[in-house]
């Protein structure tokens, strides 16, 4: 069994409960755990890794995503400035319909990468793309491309079941039966999910978002979801919920409650349309929320009131978000940004966000959201899922001496210096381990090119000559 020994590691932020700071400490680690976090360990099996000068944290939780998005990115065809989400969603849909297994592979190693080197060493990710002869088995490659990067992995399974002739925008291509929906759900169940403790893959039963859905699967998802102890994810608050009020004439979290799709084994992504009215209603059944700042800067809507979010009680965590909405996958970058979002909003207010909280906001409690209390903070018996980055830089000077605060705070975006995941190392002197890159960039730029941007810009000259 592979031992690292990490010595005289400059400065380990634990996350811990007690918040504590190790100065000049060693870290001991195996091929699953953390062992010791001490000064001067000796440890003659182990290989050692010079911690001069490097910062550890806690590896990052990403619990919102779209991988397959990745694909998407950067593309005049789908810029559609001026457009709310639901019209935007309704507007790339030809672009969604052509996405294929291959597709979603290489532009899930695109995203993977891009978090691994950012510090990220557990990702949720949302695939709701289920098309006979293109998307086939989506989720088994994406297993594929977690496994050769060594990501730490939850595969949300999602799908939309209500045609566009009872009011949805998904295409008839996109559209699955409610059955269909939860016999692949409870398939990937049995053929990928781990609940055991340092498990590098999970299922997630994830129902898109309300509006396009039937009700029926939401009841029947979270039916299925308690009998096989998995957890549920899906979009909410994020524009629905005037669409909900016409539709249903109830707002989308009491609709939620009423299906059963809350309780501790549930979050939500972005909530931003979540009325103080319904704080309780999140708290009390122990539902999270994760937050994505990207997307609130891409389509200036509501801001989070994360401080009166967790005032209420509610678990509030840190996501990407797909790269429609985002453009990239660092969750260094989303500290900053979720950062930066608090105190526009708060300004000096009592309960603002430190830039502290918001890496707790990251690790901790993107932990408790996914039900994974073996990951989130740095102490003998953790997981050993952390991230260093390099302090002896110039540009780094003068702002050392606060090693808790400094990554959001000063904008520390860049490439870490190291990844570990599960005490393997993934990412080192700002290389992915174990995997040619220059080979993986080129079969995914040919992959993109065959099946999805040419077939775009068909797309485009089609829409300008409409």
């Amino acid at each position: 069994m592979t031992q690292y020994l990490i010595k005289n590691v400059k400065a380990i932020v634990s996350c811990d409960e007690n918040d504590r700071i190790y100065y000049d400490t060693d870290v001991l680690t195996n091929e699953e755990k953390i062992l010791r976090i001490e000064k001067n360990i000796a440890a003659e099996q182990a290989s050692v890794i010079d911690g001069t000068d490097k910062f550890m944290y806690p590896g990052l939780i990403n619990t919102h995503h779209h991988f397959f998005q990745s694909f998407i990115r950067n593309l005049i065809s789908i810029d559609r400035p001026n457009m709310s989400v639901m019209q935007w969603l309704k507007a790339v849909q030809p672009t969604f319909s052509m996405v294929t297994d291959d597709v979603v592979y290489y532009a899930s190693l695109t995203a993977m990468a891009d978090l691994i080197k950012h510090g990220c060493t557990t990702a949720y990710d949302q695939h709701y793309l289920f098309m006979p002869g293109l998307c086939d088995d989506p989720i088994a490659r994406q297993m594929e491309a977690a496994s050769l990067l060594g990501m730490r992995f939850l595969a949300g399974r999602g799908g939309s079941t209500l045609p566009m002739e009872e009011g949805s925008f998904i295409p008839d291509s996109m559209c699955e039966s409610t059955d269909r929906f939860l016999a692949d759900c409870e398939r990937l169940i049995g053929a990928y999910h781990d609940p055991a403790p340092f498990s590098m893959r999970q299922v997630v039963i994830s129902p898109t978002q309300p509006v396009s859905c039937k009700r029926e699967t939401f009841v029947e998802a979270a039916k299925l979801a308690r009998l096989k102890k998995v957890r549920m994810h899906t979009h909410l608050c994020e524009g629905e919920v005037e669409t909900m009020l016409g539709r249903w004439g109830i707002r989308s979290i009491p609709w939620c409650e009423k299906t059963g799709f809350l309780g501790p084994d549930v979050w939500i992504a972005h909530g931003r349309e979540t009325l103080p009215s319904e704080y309780a209603m999140l708290a009390q059944s122990g539902t999270g929320i994760s937050h994505c700042p990207a997307p609130t800067f891409y389509g200036a809507t509501e801001i989070l009131d994360i401080p009166a979010m967790q005032k209420a009680g509610i678990l509030i965590s840190l996501g990407c978000d797909g790269s429609a909405t985002n453009e990239g996958s660092s969750m260094l970058d989303a500290l900053r940004l979720g950062y930066l979002m608090q105190t526009f909003r708060n300004g000096d207010r009592n309960g603002c966000p430190k830039p502290y909280d918001i890496l707790k906001i990251a690790t901790v409690n993107g932990a408790g959201t996914l039900g994974r209390p073996e990951i989130g903070c740095l102490k003998p018996g953790m997981a050993a899922d952390l991230f260093m980055i390099d302090t002896a830089k110039l540009e780094l000077a003068g702002a050392l001496h606060d090693p808790k605060n400094i990554i959001p705070k000063l904008g520390i975006t860049g490439p870490a210096w190291m990844t570990m995941i599960n005490g393997k190392i993934v990412f080192k002197d700002g290389k992915l381990c174990g995997v040619d890159e220059y080979r993986l960039v080129n079969e995914g730029e040919a992959v993109c090119t065959r099946d999805l941007r040419m077939k775009c810009d068909v797309f485009q000259q089609l829409a300008e000559l409409a």
